[in-house]
């Protein structure tokens, strides 16, 4: 049975992925809520914005009757909130916007869907669901094998493991985690939350490291990599999350905790060269792209491994990712290249591949 379900932030890297599955490959209607910021991009949504199951909403999350229009409006089934500031870098240099977006924005939607929901019938009221996406961030980071005795086994994230975020991002978003866990258990709203690994695949905002990497790759220039580039990071394709999120939505468990990794840890500069490498094959040019890394100083408080385990939602609800991090990875650098437009439209705003969070 086809079901209205809002999404925030839908235009932005991962909620664009998660419009496009529901369109593509799902019966159900889509309201996407979007303050199109630097990093939301309609451009992303193009091959499904005429879809008659598809409506666009310009609101920020953090305006309260603007959001209880929109649901009054729409009268959707299912919230997925992914909207938020997701840059660490960013978040060092101006934390001030993450509070009120993550912890404010979050708490107006929680309170806009609180009103909502006590409005339902009965049975509406019955199958209403609040899906939280969050970041593995919240749990600070792991034991790194260069700290560990050799032969030891390595921790990984789970459902249980407790908060300990780093940086302004992190805390933010950790902040926003316990506001939608707090809004179940005083006030019954019906919640859960996801939380996911690093990220990567076609339309991402190319302040993020691997699209980053091949822009400026492409353009010759210096292709950064913080302090020695043996920070550990579980990477997780985009499209697969996305069906990972679709299917927590409809299916998981309220009150329930999701975490979704892609079973692929890397250390930074292995995805660096990872990428010169294929486009040393896809566009090769005289000498290779490796030679244009650089390393420079560390982001303060930096965390040095993340790694999920996400055999909850493997076992509960029946999710393995399809990509293993050779094929995303390869899948990835072929769209920059051939969506050269996209990429060259977001560069020609405010952005163009400066370094962000040096702390200063």
């Amino acid at each position: 049975m086809s079901k209205k379900i809002l999404v925030t932030g839908g235009a932005g890297f991962i909620g664009s992925a998660v419009v496009r599955h529901l369109i593509n490959d799902t019966e159900h209607v889509v309201i996407n809520v979007d303050k199109l910021t630097y990093a939301g991009n309609l451009e992303s949504l193009a091959m499904v914005s005429d879809s008659e199951r598809y409506y666009f909403e310009q609101v920020d999350i953090c305006d309260a009757s603007e959001i209880k229009r929109v649901l009054v409006t729409h009268q959707p089934d299912i919230i997925m909130h992914l909207a938020a500031e997701s840059h660490v870098d960013r978040s060092i240099d101006g934390p001030g916007e993450f509070i009120q977006t993550n912890v404010v924005g979050t708490y107006t939607l929680l309170e806009a869907a609180r009103a909502y929901w006590s409005s339902l019938d009965a049975h509406k009221k019955q199958a209403f669901k609040f899906h939280h996406i969050s970041t593995d961030e919240v749990y600070g980071d792991l034991p790194h094998p260069d700290e560990v005795d050799s032969g030891e086994s390595l921790p990984l994230f789970s459902e249980d493991t407790p908060y300990a975020p780093s940086s302004p991002y992190s805390a933010s978003k950790a902040s926003s985690d316990q506001l939608v866990r707090a809004w179940l258990r005083t006030y019954k709203l019906p919640t859960l939350v996801t939380n996911c690994s690093n990220n990567y695949g076609p339309y991402h905002f190319p302040e993020k490291l691997i699209p980053l990497i091949i822009l400026n790759a492409l353009a010759g220039k210096p292709l950064p990599v913080y302090g020695k580039g043996n920070q550990i990071r579980d990477w997780l394709y985009v499209e697969d999350h996305a069906r990972a999120l679709v299917l927590v939505a409809l299916k998981g468990e309220i009150g329930e905790t999701y975490n979704i990794g892609g079973h692929n840890e890397k250390q930074n500069i292995e995805v660096v060269k990872t990428v010169c490498g294929i486009l040393d094959e896809l566009k090769p040019k005289e000498g290779n792209y490796a030679g244009q890394i650089t390393y420079v100083a560390d982001r303060p408080g930096h965390d040095m491994r993340y790694a999920i385990d996400a055999s909850k939602i493997a076992r509960e609800l029946g999710w393995t990712p399809e990509e293993t991090f050779e094929s995303g990875i390869r899948k990835t650098v072929k769209w920059y290249l051939e969506n050269e437009s996209w990429w060259k439209a977001v560069l020609d705003g405010s952005y163009q591949g400066e370094r962000l969070g040096a702390g200063d």
